[in-house]
């Protein structure tokens, strides 16, 4: 039922109810506004199309926390949505009525991530990560769409600040060695293990010894299963990255003396964490004061790194170096797919040009060396 009347005042009032039977109502000063708001509501719900008025006053907050616990996330995800949420998205608009939220503000929102404010000491976010907090926001917006919360997500059209793709600066050995040797005695076969493996951050923290084959002719490291932290518990096991994370490294020499060292030295029992903080699992945030200023101190950059993964960088480099094809790198590293692999370092294998030289040097130069033998 729907209608338009004028009121005393000589206002008009447009109502109607919806499915539910509740009445909805609007003043204009005009009838034929009045009617006109009438037949887009009617439209609306024709289409299939039609929102409740009352159901965007539900705060950000209140709907963004049911429908991060409805995703099916891998708990390192989790806890990553989690985090971006209450850092970077909840001081904004937690507390506001998601129909309120404007998209002019949402573009604001971003400006401000970006640049970061001197105010409350918020630094500026990384384009890259700036476009991972819109994401999560414009999927929740997306949802209360989908769930007739509101008309339209005011995250679309935002304009993200532009990522740039740095192309990745293998370290080199010296650097690899003064970062072992400015770390603590205990994290010391920690960074041979990640420079000889090419392990992720996170399936170096989660390795226990059983993991490990140190004896025969093949030793190796099984990667079944990595550290992940979780929100508002500890650290806890999970599965690694993607279904290609799972995989068998061969260890170098090296390595295998490295480790065999470190659990003489530390008594590592069968299914005991290769390396602990404090005898507890390591918390990544925790870790990174210790890892980054050895790092920054061995030479790490902003071109190199100065993370764990600047090793895994570095294990990528020597494998190419050394004549690895991209599926033999791609195996090592567990890359989801070759794709992954050379977006990341093909500019570190050698191109057309150098082979092409290479082949006719071998072979002319070759020819050319012989016959000067001859002629002296």
């Amino acid at each position: 039922m729907a209608n338009v009347q004028k009121r005393p005042d000589g206002r008009w009032r447009a109502r109607y109810r919806d499915a539910a039977g509740k009445e909805h109502s609007r003043h204009f000063k005009r009838k034929i506004d009045g009617q006109r708001w009438i037949d887009e509501v009617t439209a609306s719900i024709v289409t299939g199309q039609y929102v409740d008025p009352n159901a965007g006053k539900i705060q950000f907050r209140d709907y963004a926390e049911p429908w991060r616990a409805a995703q099916v996330h891998r708990p390192s995800s989790q806890a990553h949505v989690e985090t971006m949420l209450r850092r970077h998205a909840y001081p904004f608009f937690g507390e506001r009525q998601i129909a309120s939220i404007l998209p002019s503000e949402i573009q604001a929102w971003v400006t401000r991530l970006s640049s970061g404010d001197p105010a409350t000491k918020r630094r500026p976010l990384a384009p890259a990560t700036v476009g991972v907090v819109h994401g999560i926001v414009f999927q929740i917006f997306r949802s209360a769409v989908r769930d007739r919360k509101l008309i339209a997500n005011p995250c679309e059209g935002t304009r993200l600040p532009r990522v740039e793709k740095r192309r990745v600066t293998p370290l080199s050995t010296a650097q690899v060695e003064k970062l072992r040797e400015g770390l603590p005695d205990h994290f010391k076969a920690l960074v041979v293990l990640t420079a000889g493996t090419g392990l992720r951050q996170g399936e170096v923290f989660g390795l226990t010894r059983d993991r490990l084959r140190l004896l025969g002719r093949n030793p190796a490291v099984i990667v079944d299963r990595q550290l992940v932290q979780r929100a508002n518990t500890g650290p806890v096991f999970g599965p690694p990255k993607t279904k290609a994370s799972y995989r068998t490294v061969p260890l170098p020499a090296v390595v295998v003396r490295a480790l065999n060292d470190h659990i003489a030295t530390y008594d590592i029992t069968e299914d005991g964490l290769l390396f602990t903080m404090f005898g507890k699992p390591i918390v990544r945030s925790t870790f990174g004061h210790t890892f980054r200023p050895a790092a920054e101190a061995a030479g790490f950059n902003a071109g190199t790194g100065t993370g764990m993964h600047a090793l895994r960088h570095y294990y990528a480099s020597l494998l190419i170096r050394y004549g690895e094809s991209v599926k033999t790198v791609q195996a090592r590293l567990g890359h989801a797919s070759a794709a992954e692999t050379l977006d990341t370092y093909s500019h570190i294998w050698p191109d057309a040009e150098d082979r092409t030289r290479e082949a006719i040097d071998e072979v002319l130069g070759k020819d050319q060396r012989g016959a000067e033998e001859v002629l002296g």
